[in-house]
């Protein structure tokens, strides 16, 4: 394709909310006339006929660069965030994704056909009896890549979970892992990691942040927190920051190893928040 064709194709299902559906037009509309008004391509939206609230988002990028462009383009993205309160999204066909991605994606649909496998990256949820801060040597860790249950269901707390068993916690034996779901539907997972001056200790939500934001993600819509407690576990205040700093309002799930304790509005934990717009 690359040698063929500069041209590239996207395509996403979107699965809106059933009291969002009035909503969701008047945004597909808003982003089918910044394509166009900035040439970044078109964009159609073709509803299914037996499903009356899923809807195919094709869109038609003039080039791989317009395509990075939209991407990074603030308006854009901002249309994006507000898409994921309204819907739940799966992208199906990304003609400007990386192949490395790709990949993992495929490696992915393969984890879904057969759930019991371990596949690439997969690690089995449960600790086995492990002490508490050993780390196993030799097992492959889970990469930022998707875990779902079903067809557009990404299974957040799963590898919110496996992501803990790779923490060091050699200090406090607190284990803590956290996966975020970016604006495109890829999860970035993240653990606690401890070091001896205690200072330098940094939390599994800003170790997710950090690697999403360092592979080019922009726009994230929730993320999960998994610790062996009963009650649940929510960030701690630099972690609140860093999250709405580059997060904005995203929902919050706390959960340990056996249930979900609940989800949450970043904007709730964190009241009256300092960001760009105070400086």
């Amino acid at each position: 394709m690359d040698k063929s064709d500069s041209r590239r194709l996207s395509v996403s299902l979107v699965d809106v909310h059933a009291d969002r559906l009035d909503e969701f037009r008047t945004l597909a509309t808003h982003v089918e006339a910044i394509l166009i008004r900035k040439d970044y391509g078109r964009m159609e939206v073709i509803r299914d006929e037996a499903l009356p609230l899923r809807f195919y988002a094709v869109r038609f990028w003039a080039d791989a660069a317009a395509a990075e462009r939209c991407h990074g383009d603030r308006e854009v993205q901002a249309l994006t965030a507000k898409l994921y309160q309204l819907s739940r999204v799966m992208h199906v066909v990304n003609g400007v994704r990386p192949a490395a991605a790709l990949r993992l994606q495929l490696d992915d649909r393969r984890a879904h056909a057969d759930a019991d496998r371990r596949v690439g990256f997969d690690r089995r949820v449960r600790d086995v009896g492990r002490p508490e801060g050993d780390r196993r040597k030799g097992d492959r860790r889970l990469g930022p890549r998707r875990q779902r249950d079903s067809a557009g269901d990404v299974d957040l707390v799963g590898a919110a979970r496996r992501a803990r068993e790779n923490a060091d916690a050699a200090y406090s034996h607190f284990k803590v892992g956290a996966a975020l779901e970016t604006g495109d539907g890829v999860v970035v997972t993240g653990c606690n990691i401890e070091n001896a001056t205690y200072g330098l200790t940094i939390c599994a939500e800003r170790v997710a942040m950090f690697k999403a934001l360092s592979d080019g993600h922009r726009v994230f819509s929730r993320i999960a927190i998994v610790a062996d407690t009963e009650s649940p576990t929510p960030p701690c205040g630099a972690c609140r920051q860093i999250l709405w700093e580059f997060g904005g309002n995203l929902e919050i799930e706390l959960a340990n190893l056996e249930e979900s304790k609940g989800k949450h509005q970043l904007k709730n934990l964190l009241p009256l928040p300092f960001d760009a717009r105070l400086l």
